[in-house]
């Protein structure tokens, strides 16, 4: 008996948190570099005394989804969209350096350029600064011309772009960064889509029939445990009109 509440238990749970990473993937369907969450389940026995035949269901990390989301030409000379596998080093709000695919840039009053968001964009040296009310260009290897006023472009750093060479880890503030925590090299061969954006890489209609599928599986989970409780009930019963 018990061993059917520990299978209904534990797989309601992981059914849930399945439902969360779904949740979250649909409510980033439109978010500019999303990188779809992936989630796995893996069976581990109870240890323990008496519990061996006792199984929880514990959720097994598979990362995100590297497939390239859509790209959307915006024709604005601060979009930009990593191609390939390569990334854009920004720094965090922990001051330590991470990576996007989010490639809408702005110039912030004192001349730095960020993400939309606010993130410092790095380049190959750090910080970049560009000269107020300059008309900015960015080439497909990340450099950055200014030109002020009917002056001719000059340019002004390059932005740093990364290819890893594995997985990046999803960071709890949606930046990516090295699992081993260290600044990774700027890669010369890098290149970008100047004038356009990456799309979200989730399907909305695969997740939404994902979200289906695992509510119907939490329904049958919670029968089962409601089974567990009249047969549990039942037996009490007949056990307790025995002479």
């Amino acid at each position: 008996m018990d061993r059917m509440i520990y299978l209904s238990m534990s797989g309601a749970k992981a059914t849930m948190q399945r439902q969360d990473t779904l949740a979250n993937n649909l409510a980033n369907a439109s978010t500019t570099g999303f990188r779809a969450e992936l989630q796995a389940l893996r069976a581990v026995p109870v240890q323990g005394s008496g519990a061996s035949t006792r199984v929880f269901t514990l959720e097994t990390t598979t990362g995100h989804d590297d497939t390239p989301g859509v790209l959307q030409h915006t024709g604005r000379n601060l979009d930009v969209a990593m191609r390939g596998q390569a990334w854009l080093a920004v720094q965090g709000l922990d001051g330590t350096e991470a990576y996007t695919r989010a490639g809408s840039l702005q110039v912030a009053a004192d001349g730095t350029l960020q993400t939309t968001g606010g993130l410092v964009v790095l380049g190959d040296g750090g910080p970049i600064q560009l000269p107020a009310g300059a008309r900015v260009q960015i080439g497909e290897d990340g450099t950055i011309n200014a030109a002020v006023g009917n002056g001719p472009p000059a340019p002004q750093g390059r932005l740093k772009l990364v290819t890893p060479e594995a997985k990046l880890a999803r960071g709890e503030d949606g930046l990516f960064r090295d699992a081993g925590g260290e600044p990774l090299p700027a890669d010369p061969a890098a290149r970008l889509q100047d004038g356009a954006l990456e799309g979200s890489n989730v399907n909305p209609v695969e997740t939404m029939v994902a979200m289906i599928s695992a509510a119907r599986q939490f329904e049958a989970q919670m029968k089962m445990l409601q089974t567990a409780q009249n047969n549990e009930n039942a037996a009490t019963k007949l056990l307790s009109s025995q002479p």
